[in-house]
């Protein structure tokens, strides 16, 4: 069923969906401007990255035209500095770096949806801080985050600035995504950890850490930040959107496809899908982990509508001089390409 103007206007942001905004391109049905390009992401075994993913293993890029190499990083800001630097086309990452990148001058948009909450969870050591009472205790320890800058970072400097701590009273360590985040913890490496699944839900499974601060769930999210905050994302440079619109809609057609198949499928199907690397020799805690995130990836691709907001709210709260005066977040996202994927395949 065709969309009405009323709704795109909704869904993508007064004018701009129309070309009066900007930067906003009308992507039409066409040959593939480039079909060879390279995706970057930080941490791809991450559920958060689930979608990127099942995208690749499904087969989703190669049924648009498209030969998508995947390169992975230890954490979103590596993945952000390959695309900024040229070495990639497209970061699978934060959403909120997209307002970090436009601060500096650089104009990157989101332009479909892999999850609706940041399912970051921060998480103390029992071993190093058996004691834990506070955040205050967190003053002068060390938080491990997936790597410095990351949306991990984020996340954990988020949750001390609201309560009186400033990111500088703590010291950040990258220790990845994957099994060696879960190492750096048990071996009292990091007093903390921001990450995600399946290393959160590993570690809580050994009783190794103390849960303070859990973004898994809608109700968790919006209680932290007060709103819908998007997480994973594709985005691009809007150079690479306006030399590329159909490449950009082929692009989103495979995340919006995969993000329905995750919600239609079951936690075994999706287990038996991924590298056996991502189950960090637990498959019945990936299943589970994959239940207790579920609620958080994207159903449809799209941003909703407070989400932009809520997002640059939080950055506001804790970046040391951030102007928001400055940040037009119109020009940091778009449904126009999760809106035309939906209606491509709307059961996936």
């Amino acid at each position: 069923m065709p969309i009405s103007r009323r709704e795109l206007l909704k869904t993508a942001g007064v004018a701009g969906m129309l070309g009066a905004l900007p930067g906003v391109v009308r992507a039409q049905v066409g040959a593939l401007e480039k079909k060879s390009l390279t995706i970057a992401v930080g941490g791809q075994p991450l559920i958060y990255y689930l979608p990127l993913s099942v995208a690749h293993l499904k087969g989703y890029f190669k049924a648009e035209g498209l030969d998508a190499t995947i390169a992975d990083f230890a954490g979103g800001s590596k993945a952000l500095q390959a695309v900024v630097g040229g070495s990639a086309d497209i970061v699978s990452g934060a959403f909120e770096h997209t307002i970090n990148l436009q601060a500096k001058g650089q104009f990157y948009r989101c332009f479909v949806l892999q999850g609706r909450a940041p399912m970051i969870v921060l998480g103390v050591s029992k071993k190093t801080l058996p004691d834990y009472k506070t955040p205050a205790d967190l003053k002068g320890k060390k938080i491990g985050v997936t790597a410095p800058g990351s949306s991990t970072n984020m996340m954990a400097s988020f949750f001390l600035a609201q309560h009186g701590l400033k990111p500088s009273d703590v010291s950040y360590i990258g220790v990845g995504a994957g099994a060696g985040a879960v190492t750096a913890l048990r071996t009292g490496q990091i007093d903390a950890i921001a990450n995600l699944d399946p290393v959160i839900s590993t570690l809580a499974k050994e009783d190794a850490i103390q849960i303070i601060a859990d973004t898994r769930t809608l109700k968790d999210a919006h209680q932290i930040f007060g709103g819908n905050m998007p997480s994973g994302c594709l985005y691009t440079s809007q150079a690479f959107i306006d030399a590329n619109p159909n490449t950009t809609q082929a692009l989103a057609n495979a995340i919006v496809r995969a993000d329905k198949w995750i919600q239609a499928v079951t936690p075994d199907e999706i287990a038996k899908l991924v590298p056996e690397s991502y189950l960090l020799g637990d498959p019945d805690l990936y299943k589970l982990a994959l239940k207790g995130n579920r609620e958080a990836l994207s159903p449809d691709g799209m941003v909703p509508e407070d989400g932009p907001q809520t997002a640059l709210n939080a950055l506001a709260e804790f970046v040391p001089h951030f102007d928001r005066t400055k940040i037009d977040i119109s020009r940091i996202w778009t449904n126009q390409f999760a809106i035309k994927a939906d209606q491509k395949y709307p059961h996936g």
